[in-house]
């Protein structure tokens, strides 16, 4: 069976692509069935409808502070695309129990940096600013923190001399594109194992 996988987007949607391009081919065990942005007229959105992905928009605004509410409309959105795994690519809304518990750890993240260090935004303007000689990416279970989650995957990623936040930023997002398919790929897998904070990932 294909792992039916949502991603959730606010801005480009270039995580959204990467996804898309290494998962939805012939023998894959996951697919991404739908996008789903908060945004209207978010780039994340044409790249879904160019590569033929369903889109479902949820605009937070109407729904105010009321954020218990507006995870369930976007439960409902995914479970109608009857989706198994959710991958936040750039999606700038935090998540709470509501959806958390709906996809009981099946909701992962992508960050710009090698958490614990520089949770939050702009992970990579921070690793420069503080002086690093090594930044990166991480995949983890999503909880109710903010990038506290269960550490999946790492890749480290060098911070050159004159870097500037973009510079780095830009390296770290090939690696991003690497690393979260591969991710996902193990998930569906079976080959990624949590105890609490420890998760395992066997070699195929």
């Amino acid at each position: 069976m294909t792992m039916r996988v949502g991603v959730l987007a606010s801005g480009s949607g270039s995580n959204f692509s990467a996804l898309v391009d290494a998962l939805n081919v012939s023998g894959s065990p996951a697919r991404v069935e739908v996008l789903l942005c908060n945004v209207p007229g978010a780039r994340a959105v044409q790249r879904a409808q160019a590569a033929g992905v369903a889109v479902e928009l949820v605009d937070h605004r109407p729904f105010g502070k009321d954020r218990a509410a507006y995870d369930a409309a976007i439960v409902e959105a995914l479970r109608k695309h009857q989706v198994e795994l959710v991958c936040l690519a750039g999606f700038m809304r935090l998540v709470g129990e509501t959806l958390l518990s709906a996809f009981p750890s099946r909701v992962l993240n992508i960050h710009p940096a090698l958490l614990p260090s520089f949770p939050g935004m702009h992970a990579p303007r921070q690793a420069v600013e503080y002086g690093v000689k090594v930044s990166g990416v991480t995949v983890h279970f999503v909880d109710e923190g903010t990038d506290t989650g269960p550490v999946i995957a790492q890749t480290a990623v060098p911070v050159m001399e004159g870097d500037d936040e973009a510079a780095l930023a830009a390296r770290i997002l090939v690696e991003e594109h690497r690393l979260y398919p591969q991710v996902v790929r193990a998930i569906a897998e079976g080959r990624v194992k949590a105890t609490g904070r420890k998760v395992s990932v066997t070699a195929r």
